[in-house]
């Protein structure tokens, strides 16, 4: 990952980290670190937090400020460890949603982040430090 380029190039791709959300005011810290680590890494990247519930802004917001700022490409990136009902049920009728009410926006949806391999990989790597 040291040194990896931005897959898309295009400056009017955006990218939103969608999470489930919490009343716990600090349970978003973790998903902001990483859309804040994407921003000082790649200064332009556009990027936003997006969350189905109890937290702000809902994915409809986030959306809408990445189109104002010239979006008109956004993949949604679940951060979830795997693609259970939200990632598989839910989000695909919100983007639905978002597709009808912007039609010259491409949405896409990428894969949940804990399937990648490389993120199974560094849990490992985590997890290594308690053992034996």
């Amino acid at each position: 990952m040291a040194g990896a380029a931005p897959l898309n190039t295009d400056a009017r791709a955006g990218v939103i980290f969608f999470a489930h959300g919490s009343r716990d005011p600090l349970w978003r810290q973790p998903i902001e670190a990483v859309a804040q680590a994407l921003k000082a890494r790649y200064p332009h990247a556009l990027c936003a937090c997006a969350y189905l519930e109890l937290t702000e802004p809902d994915l409809a917001t986030a959306a809408q400020g990445l189109i104002a700022q010239g979006c008109t490409h956004i993949t949604i990136l679940p951060m979830f460890l795997g693609t259970g009902r939200h990632a598989r049920n839910d989000l695909p009728v919100l983007v639905d949603g978002l597709r009808q009410q912007h039609p010259a926006v491409e949405f896409e949806i990428a894969t949940a982040v804990g399937e990648d391999p490389r993120v199974t990989e560094l849990l490992a790597v985590i997890a290594a430090q308690y053992t034996a």
